[in-house]
């Protein structure tokens, strides 16, 4: 009784297939994928991008606190 057997997980599975559907569970699934490959291409590129470019001074900062400047780069 202490630990589960098949039996379980197919229960488990079959509630969450009828609570959330096929549909937004292949969504859930494909958007997963998505973010891993992205963080991984992010790693990857973040790696190569610090060796390249010198890393800006913390003096550089704008005199307002209150803002922060980020760089966005556009998902291609």
């Amino acid at each position: 009784m202490g630990s589960f057997s098949i039996w379980h997980w197919l229960i488990v599975l079959l509630i969450v297939i009828m609570v959330f559907g096929t549909k937004k569970l292949k969504n859930l699934g494909s958007d997963l994928g998505g973010a891993v490959k992205g963080f991984k291409d992010g790693m990857r590129d973040g790696g190569a991008a610090t060796e390249d470019k010198p890393v800006a001074p913390a003096a550089a900062v704008s005199a307002d606190k209150n803002t922060i400047d980020v760089e966005v780069k556009n998902k291609s």
